[in-house]
């Protein structure tokens, strides 16, 4: 996700982002294996992928959406694939706007949903859009119905399977709002880009922004960029936060997105460019299964991630 320095001056524990210039395509991400270290770090909220039912359908997946997309905010689409920790570049994106890349979300059809938005760097925001980016080459076109409403400029997105068992999927927004707090949850209607409120963030984390990421059996998780950094399942009904879990290992970050793959969460955080001009994005692996964090899987990897976006194709459980 990116946001603007006015945000970063009146909310420091909100993750914010700058505008930062890569300087590698098509790598491996520089970073090598850390230990996979602290574990128990959600004792707090526990158990944040207890409850389902750990089963999706793929049949009609093919390999390419199986993979993360992630964006940097020189306007760069890469392929992830987290197992072999290899980011492979696409292409640029061929969006004819002027605004800044922000945030991305990935369908079944392996086609990628991306947010721009334009801020005027006193006010805020002042316009918002989404683009379907095709994920073989950049290409790009609008969405329909592009243009977005206030309070909904600037996104987290992502796709979630309407239940377990069926490949029918929803696409869930968050926002960050006037006065730069999130009105919570909502959901787009990708036939006619209609937005759709939900409902508001709960508990400690009501009118936190959030980046979201869904899962082929119909959930659907937030990374809140407080401090330290949380990640909770959202319920899709209300927006209410459902076993959020602590992640005192994980940098809060300026530049920032989220993924699910096999079985396990990955952060993309990169600090503000002003007071750390060298450091690019850190890639962090949260396993829920076992509550470890390795916050060194992949460490500075040359380019500042905004957006990362998963289908709800990609596995479940890691692949054997």
């Amino acid at each position: 996700m990116y946001r603007s320095s006015l945000i970063l001056a009146l909310l420091p524990l909100v993750a914010l982002a700058c505008s930062a210039t890569g300087n590698n395509s098509g790598q491996n991400g520089g970073g090598g294996s850390g230990a996979s270290g602290i574990g128990g770090q959600g004792a707090a909220g526990g158990g944040l992928m207890t409850g389902g039912n750990g089963t999706g359908t793929n049949a009609d997946c093919d390999a390419a959406s199986t993979y993360v997309y992630v964006l940097s905010d020189d306007n760069r689409l890469f392929s992830f694939e987290p197992d072999k920790k290899l980011f492979t570049m696409i292409g640029v994106l061929g969006c004819n706007t002027p605004m800044q890349p922000n945030s991305m979300a990935i369908d079944r059809n392996a086609t990628a949903w991306v947010n721009y938005v334009q801020s005027d760097g006193f006010s805020g925001d002042t316009a918002g859009q989404v683009f379907k980016v095709s994920t073989k080459d950049a290409s790009c076109e609008p969405a329909p119905a592009a243009v977005l409403p206030v309070d909904w400029y600037r996104l987290g997105m992502g796709f979630s399977t309407d239940g377990a068992g069926t490949d029918a999927e929803s696409l869930f927004l968050t926002g960050t709002g006037d006065g730069f707090s999130s009105p919570g949850l909502g959901r787009m209607d990708t036939a006619s880009g209609a937005v759709t409120p939900i409902g508001g963030f709960t508990g400690a984390l009501a009118g936190q922004n959030a980046e979201l990421t869904g899962t082929g059996d119909g959930r659907l998780f937030g990374f809140f960029t407080t401090s330290p950094v949380q990640v909770a399942e959202l319920d899709k009904n209300s927006g209410a936060v459902i076993n959020p879990v602590s992640l005192p290992a994980v940098e809060t970050p300026v530049a920032w997105a989220f993924s699910f793959w096999g079985g396990d969460f990955y952060l993309y955080t990169a600090p503000d460019p002003t007071i750390n001009p060298g450091r690019t994005t850190n890639v962090t692996r949260y396993r829920p299964s076992d509550g470890s964090v390795d916050a060194q899987y992949m460490v500075n990897i040359g380019f500042r991630i905004v957006g990362a976006g998963v289908s709800t194709c990609a596995p479940l459980e890691p692949p054997q």
